[in-house]
């Protein structure tokens, strides 16, 4: 167990210990954040991957005092390493998806080009590997019963964890919070992109009965034609549509209770940081007007705890990297909270 008798929650967070400056090993602590440094398939800003090593260090300016969540903290919150081998392979593939992108943008044909044609075949390859590597990561880590949080990266990085934590649970829920609906079938000719994340999930993983998408701002007919189609398996609440009912006169509270109500018993969250203002997440991987204040999603997370559910894991994605730690400091706040209110559902 961790001594906190002597461990100042009100003074300066120590560089030399873990996520927000707490002295917790893997081992004491309750939750384990497992970053994931992949960015192979976005297809607009780079740098998220490298987004949990400026999160780790933003965050040592995060306070420990949530008054929603008192003292969650003290059960231990612990942030791996980020593997310097997926890092590596990540920024490998990222450029040949650079220049793959490129060239069908200029409506080239893939069959003709054998080097396109190999750039293709590893780049999906690489989706498989980073699948794996993710489901193994979190399957062993909820084995030892400890509860998890993704850090990306970007959203294709949550696949992998969907997949163990349905083995886990059983039927299951995901709240997405995101400026895209993420289901298009393998987009750009990767069946693993960012963009396909949910389409993936939803194909891949009969346990997960609803997918509930908030925030959503921009999408293609692809993707309307999916959900149209979907018997209700998948519900968006398009940031239009939640704005327009607030100016006539509807509640927050009243619009978040209604998609709070229909998630199943058990949920997870998958936080992809750009359904928040640009303005908070400016250099995100691909930044849409409009979105969410952090207290408005916040909220909507509090509200989910009254009802009752239980919160069984969460991912938070897309942070971008900047010269003066901005969306890193958003991206820290955001994760603290994520990581209170795991702590607070399973206790």
């Amino acid at each position: 167990m961790t001594d906190l008798s002597k461990f100042d929650q009100n003074g300066v967070s120590n560089p030399n210990n873990n996520i927000f400056g707490l002295p917790f090993s893997e081992e004491d602590a309750q939750l384990v954040i497992l970053p994931v440094p992949w960015e192979v398939t976005v297809s607009y800003n780079a740098g998220t991957a490298r987004a949990p090593e400026h999160v780790l260090r933003a965050a040592l300016q995060v306070d420990l005092y949530d008054p929603d969540v008192m003292d969650a903290w003290k059960k231990g919150f612990f942030m791996r390493e980020p593997d310097k081998k997926v890092l590596m392979k990540s920024d490998y593939l990222r450029k040949e998806a650079e220049l793959y992108i490129n060239y069908i943008a200029h409506d080239e044909k893939v069959e003709d080009n054998k080097f396109m044609c190999k750039s293709l075949k590893e780049i999906n390859e690489g989706g498989i590997f980073l699948n794996n590597w993710v489901y193994q990561h979190t399957k062993d880590l909820l084995d030892q019963g400890k509860l998890v949080g993704l850090l990306g990266g970007d959203h294709s990085t949550s696949l992998g964890y969907f997949k163990a934590i349905a083995e886990k649970q059983g039927d299951f829920g995901i709240l997405q919070i995101d400026a895209h609906c993420d289901l298009r079938k393998a987009y750009e000719g990767f069946k693993y992109s960012h963009a396909s994340v949910m389409y993936n999930a939803l194909e891949e993983i009969p346990q997960l009965k609803k997918l509930v998408q908030v925030g959503v701002r921009e999408y293609c007919e692809e993707e309307w034609n999916y959900i149209s189609n979907s018997e209700a398996r998948v519900i968006p609440y398009f940031d239009k549509e939640i704005k327009e009912r607030q100016y006539e006169g509807q509640t927050w509270k009243a619009i978040a209770d209604e998609i709070i109500d229909r998630l199943p018993e058990k949920v997870f969250i998958s936080f992809d940081i750009d359904g928040l203002d640009p303005k908070l997440c400016p250099h995100t991987g691909t930044p849409v007007q409009g979105g969410f204040e952090t207290g408005q999603v916040f909220y909507l997370f509090k509200r989910l705890l009254l009802s009752g559910r239980k919160l069984i894991g969460f991912d938070l994605n897309e942070i971008g990297v900047s010269q003066d730690e901005w969306d890193e400091n958003v991206g820290a706040r955001c994760l603290f909270k994520l990581c209170n209110l795991l702590v607070a559902a399973n206790n």
